[in-house]
């Protein structure tokens, strides 16, 4: 039994549809990309798996029960967090308080504070700084530690290198297997292609809200991949 699947997925903004009979699955103990253009429907997927959008048609399973008609908050208790795009931390709140923030739901796991600091060293001199004032690496690295403070199965990221340096995204991926180590299965949105492939056991290329492209990094060429990516059709 596959940790998360979705079926069917349809997802709309008003009359806009934004994902077509999406199906997606994920196994747990490992990491998952989803790679696609600016609106292909990466961050919309995340959203209805997170429960911050309801969709129009198909089933969310999440560990086999469906989690579809469940409100966010019931789906962050049982297991699944989002690192939403634009990091959305507190910013009046020093780091320390936003991680607190982030472990409100007492899950029981192997992340506290302490953890988070020892996965990402550049908080630790941060803890007592207001996180409105920290670089946009140190924000990401805070938006990550906070989704993990809820302990959570499956941990959704969406657009973790968006707007940084190369050496800072390097660094953040650096940390990936770390926590798929510790018991989180990761789903990575990424408009960077070369940086999904590198941490994937499976790649989703989605292309206006649909899947268009699937399989293991190893079985997957670049030109596939760039093709799908770009919709371009091969003759």
């Amino acid at each position: 039994m596959s940790l998360l699947e979705v079926k069917g997925v349809n997802a709309h903004y008003g009359p806009f549809q934004a994902l077509f009979q999406m199906d997606l699955k994920v196994e747990e103990g490992g990491t998952i990309a989803v790679i696609g253009a600016n609106g292909a429907g990466k961050s919309t997927l995340l959203k209805v798996i997170s429960g911050v959008m309801p969709c129009s048609a198909g089933e969310v399973l999440f560990d086999g029960a469906a989690v579809h008609g469940l409100p966010g908050h019931e789906r962050v208790a049982r297991g699944i967090s989002l690192v939403p795009e634009g990091r959305r931390i507190f910013p009046s709140l020093s780091v320390h308080e936003n991680l607190l923030v982030g472990g409100w739901v007492k899950r029981p796991g192997p992340w506290s504070p302490d953890k988070v600091y020892e996965l990402f060293p550049l908080l630790v001199k941060r803890r007592e700084q207001r996180a409105g004032t920290l670089s946009g690496g140190e924000q990401q690295a805070l938006a990550i530690g906070r989704g993990l403070m809820s302990n959570p199965r499956l941990l959704l990221l969406d657009e973790a290198s968006l707007g940084l340096a190369p050496i800072v995204v390097r660094s953040l991926y650096k940390a990936m297997p770390t926590i798929v180590q510790e018991g989180t299965t990761l789903l990575v949105v990424e408009q960077d292609i070369g940086q999904a492939v590198s941490v994937a056991d499976r790649v989703y290329c989605l292309l206006e809200g649909r899947v268009v492209l699937s399989g293991s990094p190893a079985e997957l060429t670049r030109e596939q991949i760039s093709a799908a990516y770009f919709g371009v059709r091969r003759r």
